[in-house]
């Protein structure tokens, strides 16, 4: 087999088992939904951002770092369906926060139905949490379970914290920051709920121990800020049709991302009081021009290039945690896939 073709079959496992992964949840998710809603528009709308696809990260980090350690997929299931649930949510408010117009290729959930509806969905979503995290009880135990609530409970706090760190920069038009300040807002906005507690609840459920567990903080930091940042390129340049959201939507909503900030950092002042003032203005009144010119500069000045080359430095420590640091965990198919979603993370176009 040539190292291409190798290359492509490690791809195509990788995806296979991602997919595999996600439907597991997804139809576990479905069956968790009632049925008995007083009509049944709530139950469409909870199901909406659920079964237009994604890629199934959070999910299957949990599941098979659960494996990793010995312990049964299924017995994961329901903590993965919570975060699935959790992240889903976060993504309709999210949306609405952003003033966002597209989700998966089709029209945000707002968008399509209104704030008001929108909201209560994601309201009903975050509730339907706690009920699936409660059957862990006759699964898994008090101890587990309660180590779980407490994960889930750490996860939203550093969540909705991030979240407010983002939105109060563009609300107060603040860019006096450094790279810094972007990877500490990806921590807690991204990093915490996208792979560091996915890792921890699996290593939990799998019986690891606490080193290894909290092994999994500097692991899923730097694989989430690998995470985060690519999704940040793929959003300025990303086809509607395989991203799924408007291209350049984070320069219409004037998020901070390390693009940005590098842009800035490396402008004259005039072209910098430019900038911002393009980045201040309200989405509704920016200007396809202005947009052009932002990721025209970011081509000249290397500002892609620059944050690709940072996103493949937490890949590569990610992977030296896993493989140098997490070493009681045995080869198999389950840290195989571990090893391999690292490199996917800055490597998928979607």
């Amino acid at each position: 087999m040539t190292m291409l073709s190798r290359q492509d079959h490690e791809a195509d496992w990788l995806k296979s088992k991602l997919e595999l992964y996600r439907q597991l949840t997804l139809d576990e998710l479905i069956k968790r939904v009632p049925r008995h809603f007083p009509n049944d528009t709530l139950r469409e709308l909870i199901l909406d951002y659920p079964t237009r696809g994604g890629k199934g990260f959070r999910p299957s980090l949990c599941m098979s770092t659960c494996e990793a350690f010995g312990g049964r997929r299924s017995d994961a299931l329901n903590s993965a369906v919570a975060i699935e649930l959790f992240h889903n949510a976060f993504l309709v408010h999210d949306d609405i926060e952003d003033g966002s117009h597209l989700r998966r290729g089709l029209p945000t959930l707002h968008i399509r139905y209104g704030i008001p509806l929108a909201i209560n969905a994601g309201d009903a979503m975050n509730v339907l949490t706690l009920r699936v995290l409660l059957d862990n009880f006759g699964i898994l135990g008090a101890e587990k379970t309660q180590r779980i609530f407490e994960e889930i409970d750490w996860m939203v706090l550093q969540s909705v914290e991030g979240q407010a760190i983002e939105l109060g920069w563009v609300d107060r038009g603040t860019w006096s920051l450094q790279y810094r300040d972007y990877f500490r807002m990806c921590l807690k906005k991204t990093g915490w709920y996208t792979c560091i507690t996915p890792c921890r609840i699996g290593a939990i459920v799998g019986g690891a121990c606490i080193r290894d567990v909290n092994l999994f903080n500097s692991f899923g930091y730097h694989l989430g800020l690998a995470f985060q940042i690519q999704d940040d390129i793929l959003n300025l340049n990303g086809d509607v049709q395989l991203y799924g959201k408007e291209a350049a939507g984070d320069l219409w909503e004037g998020k901070r991302t390390l693009m940005l900030l590098h842009v800035i950092h490396h402008m004259t002042d005039e072209e910098r009081v430019h900038i911002m003032s393009i980045l201040d203005t309200p989405r509704d009144d920016k200007q396809e021009d202005d947009i052009v010119w932002i990721l025209s500069r970011m081509d000249d000045l290397g500002s892609i290039e620059f944050a690709k080359d940072v996103a493949w430095r937490f890949a590569n420590h990610a992977s030296f945690i896993l493989e140098n640091r997490l070493t009681n965990i045995a080869e198999s198919e389950a840290r195989h896939f571990l090893r391999h979603i690292v490199d996917y993370m800055v490597n998928r176009q979607l």
